[in-house]
């Protein structure tokens, strides 16, 4: 029962997003030339995740966010692992793993590796931005830095670039990333480190920031520019 209960949030965090990216899969292709007019359906379902999070904390005795943090009190006080420390890289160590196994991405190295270094930039510097400005006490009241979760925001990501260079070519690849992702969350929670609203934030963000550099990146380093920008 109390696995049963965490996998939820796991499945909570997934169907979330691929809720939402499933319809981002059906757009057309799109070329450099026309990126101005680019649509902003690939950003819904980070902005879901966002004010997901923020509704989930309204008032909070009556939230979901009160309910987990009960109930993971009341069934695992003790629980503590330290698996999400590691597995928020993970996606990150797949995709360059990948490269190695000799497996065709999305994009050359060297602008792949730009992408993520601009992204990583964003993810941390908004993270580390709001957990300073909200000042939110943890659940287990540690620090004043619980929104947004910066474990999911890097899992989320990391597992987006994943599926940025491998989604399209291996259809089974953004299960897996965001399985991963998704997985960093619920253990957030089960940790007592988080509350619900704070990874789906961070989650949001995490989206975000691997997605707007994405759009947004020239690639100077390349000899050609790759025909589709897929989000």
């Amino acid at each position: 029962m109390i696995v049963m209960k965490y996998l939820v949030i796991v499945f909570l965090l997934l169907h979330t997003f691929f809720g939402f990216a499933q319809s981002n899969d059906s757009l057309p292709k799109i070329s450099f030339k026309t990126r101005s007019t680019y649509p902003l359906r690939p950003f819904y379902a980070p902005s879901a995740l966002i004010v997901g999070g923020i509704v989930s904390e309204v008032n909070f005795k009556r939230s979901l966010n009160f309910e987990l943090y009960k109930e993971r009190n009341n069934d695992i006080p003790h629980f503590k692992t330290r698996a999400d420390d590691y597995l928020q890289y993970s996606p990150i160590l797949l995709a360059y793993g990948f490269d190695a196994l000799g497996l065709p991405s999305k994009t050359d190295f060297i602008n792949r590796s730009v992408i993520l270094f601009k992204s990583e930039l964003i993810m941390s510097a908004a993270v580390t931005g709001l957990k300073y400005t909200i000042r939110e006490l943890r659940p287990d009241s540690s620090a004043r830095t619980s929104v947004p979760s910066g474990h999911t925001a890097q899992a989320f990501a990391a597992a987006a670039f994943l599926s940025e260079e491998y989604g399209k070519r291996y259809k089974w690849v953004p299960y897996l990333s965001y399985t991963l992702a998704s997985t960093v969350g619920a253990l957030r929670i089960m940790n007592n480190k988080h509350y619900l609203s704070d990874v789906l934030i961070g989650a949001g963000i995490g989206l975000l920031s691997t997605k707007i550099p994405y759009w947004t990146h020239q690639y100077k380093w390349s000899k050609g520019k790759p025909n589709v920008q897929k989000l």
